[in-house]
């Protein structure tokens, strides 16, 4: 579950040092400093995934150091993620340094110093952090060394994968139980490792069960991405993620379901969805079968049938029959 903070409840003259404590308690003992401590807000949450955590920060511009001194302070020993929601900042550490907005990415260390800047001139930030501790990460130090305080753009291959399943927790992690977010945790951590691996172009160095996932998330993404193309075909996921079809069948042998299967089940889902719309937003069902890829009514309604059993019209007024009954006072 998601754990709330704001700086809105306090004093605005109070609202700094109550992040700078903030981030020192829950992230790592930094150094902040900012411009305009009377105008500072900011807020925070926190989701544990296990040995993995996951905080969204929302910010006004500042400045952080982290020495030597702050170090032997406290080192949780981890390696940190941030996905620049909106704003911009800059980052130094190991002999490197970046400038990072709105998609990207950035990744450090949290045993070794380090500076970022927000600058006044872009206005606030709001990022996304993954946390995990240094063991988790199936990537030898020497190799990861190069990619700290470097720019990841969060727009293509595994790192835009990442991207979006980061940004798809803060809306759905909610629900989920202790086991299930342990698994995200699990899930993100892959997807970090194979990120990286390709910006450092050693995935082959990557456990074969860490490949498989990150292969996994990468064709769940694309065939959701391209589920309205009604030539989506395994053959056109294997292309898209630049591998051979039995690679992408051997991926897919462990989860009991084939890619044809998976891509059948989003396109139903998405149908569904649409079906269970009311009134004027609802569109005929021949038309939703063409928006999701089906060949054809006749093809839609067979599928449909088989999955529920049901027909796509059946289950269009059930859901409209539940929908008013909700809506029916005692």
């Amino acid at each position: 579950m998601w754990s709330h903070v704001s700086s809105k409840a306090l004093p605005t003259g109070e609202r700094f040092d109550w992040f700078e404590e903030l981030i020192s308690r829950e992230v790592i003992p930094t150094d902040l400093r900012t411009d305009r401590p009377a105008d500072f807000e900011a807020e925070a949450a926190v989701l544990a995934l296990g040995e993995v955590r996951v905080a969204t920060f929302a910010f006004s511009p500042l400045r952080s150091r982290r020495t030597p001194a702050l170090i032997r302070r406290g080192d949780p020993e981890q390696y940190q993620l941030g996905l620049i929601h909106s704003g911009a900042a800059a980052f130094a550490q190991h002999r490197n340094d970046c400038r990072v907005t709105t998609g990207d990415l950035v990744f450090w260390d949290t045993s070794r110093p380090s500076e970022a800047e927000i600058p006044a001139a872009t206005g606030p930030v709001r990022l996304l952090m993954l946390q995990l501790p240094r063991h988790a990460l199936p990537l030898r130090g020497g190799h990861v060394d190069r990619l700290l305080a470097g720019r990841i753009p969060g727009d293509r291959g595994t790192p835009a994968v990442l991207a979006d399943f980061l940004r798809s927790l803060e809306g759905r992690a909610a629900g989920c139980t202790p086991a299930e977010l342990a698994r995200l945790g699990s899930i993100a951590v892959d997807l970090l490792a194979a990120g990286l691996a390709q910006n450092l172009d050693v995935e082959e160095r990557l456990p074969a069960e860490v490949r498989t996932q990150a292969l996994l998330r990468r064709a769940h993404a694309f065939v959701d991405t391209h589920l309205k193309d009604p030539g989506l075909s395994p053959a056109t996921v294997a292309a898209g993620l630049a591998v051979s079809v039995r690679t992408l069948h051997e991926a897919f042998r462990g989860t009991g379901e084939t890619v044809a299967a998976r891509i059948r089940r989003r396109r139903l889902e998405r149908c569904c969805e649409e079906l269970a719309r009311p009134g004027p937003r609802a569109y005929p069902v021949a038309v939703i079968a063409a928006r999701w890829g089906f060949s054809g009514p006749a093809v839609f309604s067979r599928v449909f049938r088989e999955a529920y059993g049901t027909t796509p019209t059946e289950f269009r007024a059930l859901r409209v029959k539940e929908a008013r009954a909700e809506c029916t006072l005692p």
